[in-house]
């Protein structure tokens, strides 16, 4: 089996789990697959965090805030083994209620992964092998219920504003993701 195979068993299991814990209101799971050595970040959908302790508050407060999903997918879109670094890259789908009210919604996410010493050098990733380092999640925006990628030129009128902050050929249109491409409750590959 290659990296990249370990890699997404455990991204399909441990990190799934995890995550799904969290929207059930136990952060330990998370905490426990992200990294102890600085640097770790997050740029959240709903809050920001750098730093160990900041990272803990982080976790603490979502566990509290979160509670009784309902479902939680990920689908995941791209993902990379090279070496002692890792990532992955995709949407979350999620049903659960936050700080008492249920929502729906679905947000991009992406991490970063490294592995860390006590891997013994070893070739294969293991849970405690990859732990996250840093975490960006954005809200997505739907459109006519189904989750879409939006960027700044599908925005009326906002594609100069945007083409001042974003590297020239950067900019993609609105696309789509396809109705039934994620199995329920579950990760696609």
């Amino acid at each position: 089996m290659t990296d990249r195979d370990e890699f997404l068993t455990w991204v399909k299991t441990a990190l799934y789990d995890a995550e799904l814990a969290l929207h059930n209101g136990d952060a330990a799971p998370r905490r426990a697959l992200w990294s102890r050595n600085e640097p770790v970040s997050v740029l959240g959908a709903w809050r920001n965090a750098n730093g160990q302790q900041e990272i803990d508050e982080l976790f603490s407060a979502l566990g509290k805030s979160f509670s009784d999903c309902t479902s939680y997918a990920f689908e995941l879109q791209a993902y990379d083994v090279v070496g002692d670094m890792a990532y992955t890259s995709g949407l979350e789908h999620t049903s659960a209620s936050v700080d008492g009210k249920p929502r729906t919604y679905t947000l991009r996410a992406t991490q970063v992964y490294r592995r860390e010493a006590g891997s013994g050098g070893s070739p294969t990733a293991t849970a405690t092998q990859w732990p996250s380092d840093h975490r960006i999640g954005t809200r997505a925006r739907t459109v006519a219920g189904r989750a879409v990628s939006i960027s700044p030129s599908s925005r009326p009128g906002s594609a100069a504003r945007w083409a001042r902050v974003w590297p020239s050929g950067s900019i993609r249109a609105l696309r789509p993701i396809p109705s039934g491409s994620v199995p329920p409750g579950g990760v696609q590959a």
